[in-house]
């Protein structure tokens, strides 16, 4: 994995309840490109406070860890296709536009989870992205979702209604 996480370079004080190093009270996640140069990776050991049946993730924490780390996978590809045509990297934002879960097997406690993402498909302003969830070695759950490139800054208007 590459050293500095995405999140830092990108966002450092980011407000995301899942991935924002600038919420105290959330996950802070950290992405990172895998050595493979295709995948994205982040590593995360649920607190106890997150178990759905005992001894067992609650599969919204596995459906937050997907949304966060995917839409990161989606800002690395496009972070680093503007890389490749030489431009300075701009503000690269996305969103959720689907989130698709599907829960393989019982997640369990106490073991640390990878997930491990990628484009499936044409890089664009909406892409899909396929994540992979490990609980140790045993693959748990995958993601199959789209995320849409956007301007930030026009959300919250959007938002609020005061822009049509």
């Amino acid at each position: 994995m590459t050293e500095q996480a995405l999140q830092d370079l990108l966002s450092p004080h980011g407000v995301c309840y899942g991935c924002g190093g600038g919420n105290p009270h959330g996950l802070q996640i950290k992405s990172h490109w895998d050595t493979d140069g295709v995948h994205v990776i982040t590593r995360h050991l649920p607190e106890a406070k997150y178990c759905g049946w005992p001894d067992l993730v609650y599969g919204g924490l596995i459906a937050m860890l997907v949304d966060c780390h995917s839409n990161w996978t989606a800002m690395a590809y496009h972070l680093r296709a503007e890389q490749a045509e030489g431009k300075a990297p701009t503000a690269i934002n996305c969103v959720t536009g689907e989130l698709g879960i599907k829960y393989i097997k019982p997640t369990p406690m106490g073991v640390g989870l990878t997930l491990r993402a990628r484009v499936d498909g044409p890089l664009g302003r909406k892409s899909r992205i396929i994540c992979e969830i490990y609980a140790g070695d045993v693959l748990t759950a995958i993601g199959d979702s789209i995320f849409v490139r956007v301007d930030a800054g026009k959300l919250a208007e959007q938002a609020h209604g005061r822009e049509a």
